[in-house]
């Protein structure tokens, strides 16, 4: 049986027709993947589903009626929920606040909290999700917060799930906890619509998978009938390489030094405690550790972002020990965050706008105080087009592009400003892999051009990849240095847990 049927589905925004008459059809019981580019038309397609946009052509059925989708509350009626790329949760909220907040069931005009902390618990242990009703969502990880939002959707009834890149801020171990969580909803009878770009996981985990390109259906293919190079080339319609493409490193003089760094956290904790660390002119030094052993606090101090406590941070030779970010900017640093909305981007302001931000005022964008809006526009779109970066138009809130065209506009604003130390953190969460294979050449560029790159990713493929030297942070010190030609990823998870906690291992 067909659960969901799009039909001739268009939609059309000002300069752009984001779905251009899509036709998807989803089976009961199934994991039916969406993949495509940065700005395919993926989650518009979904948004749609979910009754956040209208559809300006094309019908929609559920289990094979006919329906009108107005609105999150219909769509929930319908059995309809979506889990959201950005999740829609109130901080200060519980999690048991957060799953009945809209959908709260009173008596008497009383809401029974108890009462719904007891059913969350219930379906937290029939779908394996392991989450406190009673605990804050600001005290909860990531990975635990996305939970949350899943069982939003199973609260409200949902037998139909939308995930809308769901593996875009988790963790390795967090991404695989998350697939067997999406198994095991199969298995009691829902049905999953995942959108994606990463390839390893729909092998691993969907049925079929529909490829979507610029806003059209491309083919929609079982997933035992491909591999992961067939829908590479069908998602960005080219042959797309795996590997990475560098000589060998030529490093010379060191631009970031580090000596005996500590930092605390927002609670007062020490996290980066007696950390050294050096990084060299023409090399990529990848940092790898498990989340949350003091790799955010660690770029946060390096950018002027958080005080330093105790050590000493100097670039090019000089002190920027708790010097501003942007004294910091100044001193050649070029810093692409691992949350792009919170340190990346002003979500209000223009493209054009963001393109800007670490140098509005200076020439030419700056004259006598005064902002030159053709200055700015011109260099947007130079950039707009050099990185590919989809969008409508230049002067559009950037929080109207998706996801990964918002990386890749940081991503282009913080390279092309040629830093003489460049931090990438993440730099390919959330991009497909014809973006990804763009970025990394583009960071090999910067070390073949003599620049510093600190690469700090929880992808072990990619820093094993990428890197010259891997630097292995365990509970805030270096614990290891490997050479990534002469190790593995096992070998690396194994330091990344601390089972070699003292010793130092040098690269040769």
């Amino acid at each position: 049986m067909n659960v969901v049927e799009m039909l001739g589905i268009t939609k059309r925004f000002p300069g752009i027709v984001a779905n251009d008459q899509i036709h998807l059809t989803v089976k009961k019981g199934e994991i039916h993947a969406l993949l495509g580019e940065n700005g395919a038309g993926k989650s518009t397609l979904m948004n749609i589903l979910f009754g956040l946009y209208q559809p300006d052509e094309g019908e929609i059925r559920i289990k094979e009626q006919p329906v009108t989708i107005t609105g999150p509350t219909m769509a929930n009626k319908l059995g309809i929920g979506m889990v959201h790329q950005h999740f829609m949760l109130v901080q200060p909220f519980t999690v048991t606040e957060n799953i009945i907040l809209g959908d709260e069931r009173s008596k008497l005009g009383i809401i029974d909290v108890k009462k719904a902390e007891s059913e969350i618990r219930r379906l937290s242990e029939r779908y394996n999700l392991k989450v406190d009703p009673t605990a804050k969502i600001s005290d909860i990880s990531v990975g635990m917060q996305q939970r949350v939002e899943i069982l939003k959707t199973l609260y409200r009834g949902a037998d139909i799930l939308i995930f809308d890149e769901p593996t875009a801020v988790l963790t390795p171990q967090e991404i695989n906890e998350l697939m067997e969580i999406m198994r095991n909803l199969v298995k009691e009878g829902k049905t999953i619509i995942f959108i994606t770009h990463k390839l390893k996981e729909i092998m691993s985990t969907c049925d079929r998978v529909t490829v979507i390109r610029r806003g059209k259906v491309i083919k929609t293919v079982d997933v035992q009938d491909t591999d992961e190079n067939q829908l590479a080339a069908l998602m960005v319609g080219r042959e797309v390489s795996f590997e990475i493409e560098k000589a060998e490193a030529n490093p010379s003089q060191t631009v970031l030094d580090i000596a005996n760094l500590v930092v605390e956290d927002n609670r007062g904790v020490e996290v980066v405690r007696g950390l050294n660390m050096q990084v060299r002119a023409g090399e990529v030094v990848g940092l790898a550790g498990v989340d949350g052993n003091g790799q955010t606090e660690l770029i946060e101090a390096i950018t002027g972002l958080r005080p330093v406590k105790g050590g000493v941070i100097r670039l090019g030779g000089h002190d920027v020990t708790n010097a501003s970010p942007r004294k910091v900017t100044e001193a050649g640093v070029g810093h692409i965050p691992e949350d792009r909305h919170k340190r990346g981007l002003v979500l209000d302001f223009s493209v054009s706008e963001n393109m800007v931000l670490q140098t509005y005022y200076q020439e030419p964008f700056s004259k006598n105080g005064l902002i030159q809006k053709d200055e700015v526009d011109k260099y947007a779109e130079r950039l707009i087009s050099e990185f590919d970066v989809r969008t409508p138009d230049k002067h559009v809130p950037i929080r109207a592009l998706s996801g990964g065209n918002q990386q890749k506009a940081i991503i282009a604003r913080e390279v092309d400003r040629n830093p003489d130390f460049l931090i990438a953190a993440q730099p390919t969460r959330g991009l497909d892999v014809g973006a990804i294979e763009f970025i990394h050449r583009r960071i090999i560029e910067q070390r073949d051009n003599g620049k510093a790159v600190l690469l700090v990713s929880l992808e072990l493929d990619e820093v094993l990849k990428l890197s010259d030297r891997v630097a292995v942070i365990y509970e805030g010190k270096i614990v290891g240095w490997v050479d990534p030609k002469n190790t593995s990823e096992e070998e690396l998870g194994l330091l990344m847990a601390g089972s070699v906690k003292q010793q130092e291992v040098k690269a040769e």
